[in-house]
């Protein structure tokens, strides 16, 4: 194949791009996990991704995807048979209900069209009806990577309480955390799943637990069988800033530059950007005259934008021909959605100019691979960026580690 210049566009909704800090950090020597440099390094990380989740809670940190925080979020808490209550938002979720499947749990799942995040009501209803309190958990997917959309986790906790329904409340952030605002204490949530390769600007290879009290208690008596994925261990090692078994050194360097970069930022700035990204896409695809996969508005996600395919095209072509003549990769469509509609994803390490060549990517690929649309995205986001207000500067706080 002939060489290709400039730099590969990473555009689909995770893994996301890794910024030279953090590349630089990882590039360092491995160190001995069990002596005190290292000791210093998991104090700071364990302490700083309290302020990432929002909570005083404590954060586990496993050498896994994703997946692995499922698992890990399933089986501290449950027993065998025990029902799980779970929305069809999505592939993933599809997935988090697959697992518990496997895993002899009974889920039991509230029927979604793909296209908006999960419903309060019919929670509520479900837990209402539920006079035994069989429903030993809510899991919800925060922001469903498929598909674009958010579920209002907020308003789903009040949904819980309405019903006076003792579940635990699980939620996955994977992709969300660190780019659209996530209240782990605020919103009552129990477990919140995480993980290392979107808005935390890392490669893939740490998940993440943020643990409730409650969610530490029900661990006293779940019946589910762990060893690896057993918070115990853990959670005993972690007091002393060390873990039970040998820990991805060289990631949580990166991870303590990548929560130093967050702290320096803003989470608050960090919200804003994200937001002003997702809304600068949005126009661009509105321009172009295609659909939004997300319905409503007030669930649209900041991570990613879905963008749904005319009639007779495939979205596996149109993203051959972006990756082909632009070097540049889009999501793709998954289970139910899949060759129907494309994933753009703009979160993480990423900017004005970043998302200027991204929808010009699109639009000069829309029109390559002769996709019916209008021309004018790009300007119509690059007007809005213009317009858009950068936030007022804050003064940075101390880094980890510093006093």
């Amino acid at each position: 194949m002939p060489a290709i210049s400039g730099r590969h566009f990473l555009q689909i909704p995770g893994p996301t791009n890794v910024p030279e800090r953090i590349l630089r950090a990882i590039d360092n020597a491995t160190i001995d996990h069990r002596g005190p440099e290292f000791q210093k390094l998991g104090q700071e990380v364990l302490g700083g991704l309290k302020h990432v989740f929002k909570t005083k809670a404590p954060v586990v940190i496993f050498p896994a995807s994703g997946t692995g925080a499922w698992e890990a979020a399933l089986v501290n808490t449950l027993s065998p048979g025990d029902r799980v209550l779970m929305c069809e938002t999505g592939h993933f979720a599809t997935l988090w209900h697959g697992m518990a499947n496997k895993l002899g749990l009974a889920p039991e799942f509230i029927k979604g069209d793909w296209r908006h995040g999960a419903d309060p009501a019919a929670i509520e209803a479900r837990l209402t009806a539920d006079r035994k309190h069989a429903i030993k958990a809510v899991c919800v997917v925060h922001n469903e990577t498929s598909t674009g959309v958010t579920s209002r986790i907020g308003e789903l906790r009040k949904a819980i309480e309405r019903a006076k329904h003792p579940a635990l409340y699980m939620v996955d952030t994977i992709s969300s955390l660190a780019s659209i605002d996530y209240r782990h204490d605020e919103w009552g949530v129990d477990v919140t799943v995480a993980g290392s390769q979107k808005g935390l600007m890392l490669p893939p290879g740490l998940s993440f637990n943020a643990v409730s009290d409650r969610a530490l208690a029900a661990a006293k008596t779940s019946k589910l069988p762990k060893s690896y994925w057993g918070w115990d261990e853990m959670l005993a090692s972690n007091k002393t800033g060390f873990f039970p078994y040998t820990p991805a050194t060289n990631l949580l360097y990166g991870l303590r530059e990548s929560l130093n970069m967050l702290l320096e930022e803003g989470l608050d700035n960090v919200f804003r950007r994200h937001d002003r990204h997702a809304e600068a896409t949005r126009r661009a695809v509105r321009a172009w005259g295609l659909e939004i996969l997300c319905l409503n508005p007030a669930e649209y996600s900041s991570s990613l934008t879905a963008v749904l395919m005319p009639d007779g095209h495939n979205e596996a072509a149109f993203r051959k021909v972006v990756l082909d003549n632009y070097n540049m990769s889009l999501g793709s469509g998954l289970g139910k959605v899949a060759g129907k509609m494309f994933r753009i994803g703009h979160l993480g390490d990423f900017n004005d100019l970043m998302l200027a060549g991204t929808l010009a990517g699109v639009e000069m690929g829309l029109a390559l691979a002769g996709v019916p649309h209008k021309k004018g995205g790009v300007a119509a986001a690059l007007d809005y960026l213009i317009a858009a207000k950068a936030a007022p500067g804050k003064k940075q706080p101390a880094k980890l580690g510093v006093a």
